[in-house]
């Protein structure tokens, strides 16, 4: 049985791989908002793909720390592999994104956009340092255009600094959630953002992300909110 039907399986797999071929070639050829929605149904399709395999490449509750490494490793060198042979273009971001470090929150995800336009600066509860006000600055001063600020739901971060006990367990994280709104306002006032923003020449938003869907929520400032 299996010996009549394997032609025709073959013969099915490469009509269906012909076609596949053939519609890449397509896509290429057609509008770019056009490649631009398929490649991000693309990038989605894989996400949903290698999503549910939790165990594929190891057990999280079983694995060591050693043998983790070297699956992270060999994943990478999967992934460069392909990257070698598909060198990526490089464009300058117009956008920088401030997001929590929650592996939850993915920013490629975000805006189904893959093609590296945006500067992400991931820090434990979107809290900025003065490394990373220093870093925005600079982005701002070579060319960006909006700063995005979020935050997202189901916070850890923000759950300890909200919890007694757990805040003396971490006293620097939630000092970071505690003067998070004071961060912003000092990056607001530094010099180059300050003008730029005065011009009309840089927009800064703040979000809250859902994080089950990854849906941006506009969100307003403390300040703006309990204005009269």
């Amino acid at each position: 049985m299996f010996g009549s039907t394997h032609p025709r399986a073959r013969k099915i797999t490469l009509i269906a791989a012909a076609g596949l071929l053939a519609l890449v070639a397509l896509i290429f050829l057609v509008s770019a908002k056009a490649r631009f929605v398929v490649g991000g149904a693309m990038v989605n399709a894989g996400y949903r793909l290698q999503d549910p395999i939790h165990d594929y490449d190891f057990a999280h509750e079983d694995a060591r720390p050693e043998e983790v490494w070297k699956e992270l490793i060999n994943q990478n060198r999967m992934a460069a592999s392909v990257r070698r042979k598909f060198p990526r273009s490089t464009h300058h971001p117009l956008v920088a994104i401030v997001a929590c470090m929650d592996a939850r929150v993915d920013t490629v995800e975000l805006m189904g956009d893959t093609r590296k336009y945006y500067y992400v600066v991931r820090t434990a509860g979107s809290v900025l340092g003065e490394h990373e006000e220093d870093m925005l600055e600079l982005a701002v001063a070579n060319g960006v255009k909006v700063i995005v600020l979020t935050t997202h739901t189901d916070c850890a971060a923000e759950k300890v600094a909200a919890d007694g006990e757990k805040r003396k367990q971490y006293p620097h994280l939630s000092e970071g959630i505690d003067e998070r709104e004071k961060r912003i306002s000092e990056l607001l006032a530094r010099p180059t953002i300050a003008d730029k923003i005065a011009k009309g020449e840089l927009l800064v938003k703040r979000v809250m992300i859902d994080t089950t869907t990854e849906e941006l929520i506009a969100t307003d400032p403390p300040s703006a909110r309990s204005a009269p």
